[in-house]
């Protein structure tokens, strides 16, 4: 599947999450302390060779940038080598990609990241059960959404919803 059709499946999901966010009521979220900056000295000798293009410029990137960056050496770090090569792949393919479609998916993953963690399993496990139709089940289902008007759209979205409502446990009855 390219990023396209990954791009496609991973937005009708997050419309289909969208309705039981809407249920939920607002709730206050506590301001977060903004990031402290992270010294190059803090940083492992292993993640400062990871981050060394970095190294000159360190102390001028804002705290979250260092922040990211440390997280995202210490996973690199923690890669066998066939998972790095499979990471150095997908950016080679972001690189690849024009800039509107890249902040395309950086909205798609930031509305995915606010949703609770509950419905972003819900999200997950739809993913995982798309991925493993058959590769023409999924081009037809691709196809059908791609080719279907805003309105159709929508009814598909109506009936995922109610077929998922079906399937969910029901409470038991109270006792009389």
């Amino acid at each position: 599947m390219n990023n396209a059709q990954r791009s496609l499946l991973l937005a009708v999901l997050l419309v289909l999450a969208a309705p039981l966010r809407a249920q939920e009521a607002p709730a206050a979220a506590p301001a977060a302390a903004p990031p402290a900056p992270l010294s190059w000295s803090s940083l492992s000798p292993q993640q400062q060779k990871v981050l060394g293009k970095f190294g000159g410029q360190w102390d001028t990137l804002p705290p979250e940038r260092q922040q990211a960056l440390a997280r995202g050496s210490e996973r690199w770090l923690g890669m066998s080598p066939e998972q790095r090569d499979l990471a150095r792949d997908r950016f080679t393919r972001w690189r690849g990609l024009p800039p509107e479609q890249r902040q395309a998916l950086r909205n798609r993953w930031q509305q995915f990241q606010s949703l609770p963690p509950d419905e972003r399993a819900i999200v997950r496990q739809n993913f995982r059960r798309f991925q493993q139709l058959p590769p023409e089940r999924r081009q037809m289902l691709q196809q059908r959404w791609r080719n279907a008007s805003p309105a159709q759209r929508q009814q598909m979205i109506e009936r995922a919803r109610e077929r998922r409502m079906k399937q969910l446990p029901r409470p038991p009855a109270p006792h009389r």
